[in-house]
């Protein structure tokens, strides 16, 4: 198996599995029936052997807590990272709501990770299938995530970190660099979801196009003025208490989901790089 080959297929299940659209049966409206999830999705591979993902684990970045690939799969090889854009009714329907998700978001938010995770399993078992064994972190029994400190866990100080971040993960192989609301933008932007595989497969590693963990981003502070409870601004960045408390809210507005992403809506990242900056990446990525 080729790179080009899992990028085929990871486009031919979203395109055609069922799980990509919102069915009558689960639709909170008549509105969303039918909407399609996620468009075509961009890829890049790391090398498991990429210093980068040491430095993760140092505490301005994640932390000690941050497994290494290879602590995930002792042979590894590859890190395949990918993001799914959200479709454009997603994101249109997400910006005509100014203060609580829309609908679209809603769905985009819940049932669009069960279909990414859908996703990363149909590749694995490709990827197993083709005789190269590969696992899944986010789906791992070993993975854990955090929003608030925790007494009882084994990490009681940690808060709003995981052992195994897709972003930074993203951010490592190449598929693009943080932006002030702490959402990784690529050059098909912010909006969208973002997964991983480890495999013992190898695959040439993509080149970083970037330097600077900031580079797309040209903080021009719109996520800010789009933040519905204030949680970001230019001089403190991201307050992920403030957002979490919200989210809290949306959860308990429109059980049994949640979800907000105003900060990923009617912004110059929404759908690509900002213009000012970097723009010539999208002709230059080697992995479309």
């Amino acid at each position: 198996m080729d790179r080009q080959s899992l990028i085929n297929k990871a486009s031919y299940f979203i395109n055609n599995s069922e799980d990509n659209y919102i069915t009558d049966s689960i639709a909170i409206s008549k509105n969303v029936v039918g909407m399609k999830i996620f468009e075509e999705p961009i890829f890049a591979f790391g090398s498991a052997d990429d210093e980068h993902f040491k430095l993760l684990q140092e505490p301005q970045a994640i932390g000690g807590h941050f497994l290494l690939p290879q602590e995930w799969l002792p042979q590894a090889k590859t890190v395949v990272s990918f993001f799914l854009p959200f479709s454009q009714v997603v994101k249109e329907g997400n910006r005509r709501e100014k203060v609580w998700p829309s609908e679209e978001w809603l769905h985009a938010r819940v049932e669009g990770q069960s279909f990414l995770n859908k996703l990363c399993i149909h590749l694995q078992s490709e990827l197993i299938h083709a005789g190269y064994h590969s696992i899944v972190p986010s789906l791992d029994e070993r993975f854990w995530s955090k929003s608030s400190p925790d007494k009882l866990s084994h990490h009681p100080e940690i808060s709003f970190s995981s052992n195994w971040s897709e972003r930074h993960v993203a951010f490592v192989c190449g598929l693009g660099t943080f932006g002030l609301s702490k959402g990784l933008i690529t050059r098909k932007g912010i909006s969208g979801r973002f997964g991983s595989i480890i495999t013992e497969l190898y695959l040439p590693a993509d080149k970083r196009e970037y330097t600077d963990t900031y580079e797309y981003c040209s903080m021009c502070g719109e996520c800010a003025e789009k933040c519905p409870v204030n949680a970001i601004s230019i001089e403190e960045g991201k307050n992920h208490t403030i957002c979490s408390a919200f989210l809290d809210k949306t959860a308990a507005k429109f059980e049994p989901r949640y979800g907000c992403g105003k900060c990923q809506t009617n912004v110059p990242c929404e759908s690509r790089i900002p213009d000012l900056l970097k723009n010539q990446s999208s002709n230059t990525h080697s992995t479309q």
